[in-house]
């Protein structure tokens, strides 16, 4: 039963509502942005698949050893053939992954897999990471940061140079090695979900 305007009715100053007790699990992120009201830019972003990396690093300490690696998943990566080849890639300024890098001076960037997706809500800072972000899983030390196992390939990369780009941190870099000993299906970003490449 209603109220006026559409509104629960009410009885002895408590709402009745067909709802069930306690909270509920969204299929969504119930704090986003309705698509909108979100930019039109950010919309056409949103419609671009793109595939999932991670990129990961290791921060020097002022004694000389490194520090904890740093990571962070990265949809915006685009690789250039060449002689030698080059790797740009869209990033968060303020993210611990470009503090390490931009210190190291390198870092490695790996293809994920469909095998990764809660990996890659984690280096996103969307799923929880007790015990820290590289405590779950197997991972192989590189000299440019660690790789997950299992994933499509990587490169291990020199930075070149960065700049402001739009809201984001143009970082643009060398590769020196690629290693592609695993051949996994590869997960893509597109409209806010993770996706698998049919057939």
């Amino acid at each position: 039963m209603s109220g006026r305007a559409g509104r629960p009715a009410r009885h002895n100053g408590a709402v009745n509502r067909a709802e069930p007790p306690g909270g509920q699990i969204h299929h969504t992120d119930p704090f986003a942005t309705p698509e909108p009201h979100r930019s039109p830019v950010r919309r056409l972003r949103g419609r671009v698949p793109a595939a999932v990396t991670l990129w990961t690093a290791y921060g020097p300490t002022t004694i000389g050893d490194t520090a904890g690696p740093a990571g962070l998943t990265v949809s915006s990566t685009l690789v250039a053939d060449g002689e030698p080849g080059r790797l740009i890639g869209l990033l968060d300024e303020e993210s611990e992954l470009w503090a390490a890098a931009s210190a190291s001076g390198r870092f490695a960037v790996t293809v994920l897999g469909t095998a990764h997706r809660q990996l890659a809500d984690r280096f996103a800072g969307l799923f929880p990471a007790p015990g820290g972000l590289f405590s779950v899983g197997e991972w192989s030390r590189t000299p440019y940061g660690p790789v997950p196992a299992g994933a499509g390939g990587w490169a291990g990369c020199r930075l070149d140079s960065a700049r402001e780009y739009g809201w984001a941190l143009l970082v643009e870099a060398t590769i020196e090695t690629v290693d592609l000993s695993d051949d996994a299906p590869p997960l893509v970003h597109h409209r806010g979900r993770y996706r698998e490449l049919a057939g």
